[in-house]
């Protein structure tokens, strides 16, 4: 099946909030890393996420000029081809993206999509991210509003991020302290400026304790259970019934959390989780283990001439493809997605 239409990215948002599962979203840099994410979604059976941050798109488009949105955008037409031969379906999505680069990443790309819908066609992307965490709550949720209108008009889902995550992503950082746990009070603030679903469907990045990167045990307290306490003081607010899920959360900073604790997050409202950190390493660490393993064929040492089979980029990069799928089927199978791909 091809990309999601915005009809069936709401269908497939729909399916994981009343089926309490979550897909994750891969974050890729390269076709070969897309791949791997596809080919792990199909192997689940699970429908899922492929994502670019800014810093995965300013790779992507190459190191001469380093330009975001030529990098975006060409992975995402490239996506389009290749997707359509996996039996999954697929939603592109743009991570992290702060104030400073709006205008050299997220608008233009809203600017791609507007013009594609005009045309009669769907969007290129189905999602995109404003991370507006290191903003004042207010600063924050004024530019999400100006957001949510044009990619509502779209037919784009906006992903907003409202209170810090802790660590470090290309860039942006928060450190790892009480400021990471949305209030009710921000949630309330929240609705109230972007609405409940009528001005545009958005998803939240609320923070339990959130942190990108993999820390020990113990450097990470996560508190899943605050995104009931979150839905519950919405629906008050709101007159809506005991037990209702206002906002379709997403799972930041997800890459070495409990089975545990993602369960707590998908049976309060997440739909979407974050992966990165886990499946980069999955992906460097089969490559690496080729590199020692063969260390005199990859390298001309001593005047010797190496292994071509060795070195050649397909031989190491089939490895690492394989070791990042098998990530994302684990990951599909924590989150429960996996077998629930939209037949």
């Amino acid at each position: 099946m091809p990309i999601a239409t915005p009809e069936v990215y709401n269908e497939m948002l729909d399916r994981a909030k009343a089926g309490q599962f979550a897909y994750p979203a891969i974050n890729v840099t390269s076709s070969q890393t897309l791949h791997a994410a596809l080919r792990g979604f199909a192997e689940a059976e699970s429908d899922g996420i492929v994502q670019i941050s800014t810093g995965g798109a300013e790779f992507l488009g190459g190191q001469h000029s380093k330009d975001m949105v030529t990098g975006a955008v060409a992975l995402a037409e490239f996506a389009h081809i290749v997707a359509a031969k996996y039996d999954v379906t697929i939603a592109l999505h743009t991570d992290h993206c702060p104030k400073d680069k709006l205008d050299g990443y997220v608008r233009p790309l809203i600017a791609v999509s507007e013009e594609r819908v005009k045309a009669g066609r769907d969007p290129l992307f189905q999602s995109h991210m404003w991370d507006g965490s290191a903003e004042t709550l207010a600063d924050n949720l004024s530019i999400a509003q100006e957001l949510l209108e044009r990619a509502r008009a779209a037919r784009i889902v906006l992903e907003v991020e409202i209170t810090p995550t802790g660590g470090e992503e290309d860039g942006v950082s928060h450190e790892i302290n009480d400021s990471l746990y949305t209030t009710v009070e921000d949630a309330i603030r929240t609705a109230e400026a972007l609405g409940l679903g009528e001005k545009g469907r958005y998803l939240l990045a609320a923070s339990f304790g959130n942190v990108h990167g993999v820390y020990k045990p113990g450097n990470v307290v996560l508190r899943p259970e605050l995104l009931k306490e979150l839905n519950e003081g919405v629906a008050a607010k709101y007159g809506q019934p005991a037990g209702s899920k206002p906002f379709d959360f997403v799972f930041h900073g997800g890459s070495g959390s409990s089975e545990e604790e993602i369960a707590t997050a998908l049976d309060n409202g997440v739909v979407k989780m974050n992966i990165d950190t886990d499946t980069q390493y999955a992906f460097t660490r089969p490559v690496a283990d080729h590199m020692f393993r063969n260390y005199d064929g990859v390298l001309k040492v001593d005047g010797e001439v190496g292994d071509k089979k060795t070195y050649d980029p397909r031989t190491w990069g089939k490895l690492a493809e394989a070791s990042m799928a098998a990530r994302v089927v684990s990951a599909c199978g924590h989150l429960r997605s996996a077998g629930t791909r939209i037949k």
